[in-house]
């Protein structure tokens, strides 16, 4: 299993947006299409953190962004993000 920890700061004022979105759209997503998903966490500076997983993650992650059902998810809730930041884990 590969990992990412993803780290996004929201917009002002957008980070409650965000979450619910997140929640309503990717998250059923994500795992509909067999993803691990740990998390989320939001900070008191409008951060929201997660962990996501699968076998071949970059593989995955690319057909994710790539299918008809992502392209649907409207409005993309990557509109309320102001940047974000992302790692690959490696198991040790």
């Amino acid at each position: 299993m590969q990992w990412e920890l993803r780290m996004y700061r929201a917009k002002e004022g957008a980070l409650d947006a965000f979450v619910a979105e997140w929640h309503e759209h990717v998250l059923p997503l994500r795992r509909a299409k067999g993803f691990q998903v740990l998390g989320p966490w939001v900070t008191d500076d409008s951060r929201f953190v997660w962990l996501v997983g699968a076998d071949e993650l970059e593989a995955e992650d690319a057909a994710y962004y790539a299918s008809p059902e992502r392209a649907a998810v409207e409005p993309d809730p990557a509109r309320h993000i102001d940047s974000a930041q992302t790692w690959r884990l490696e198991e040790r």
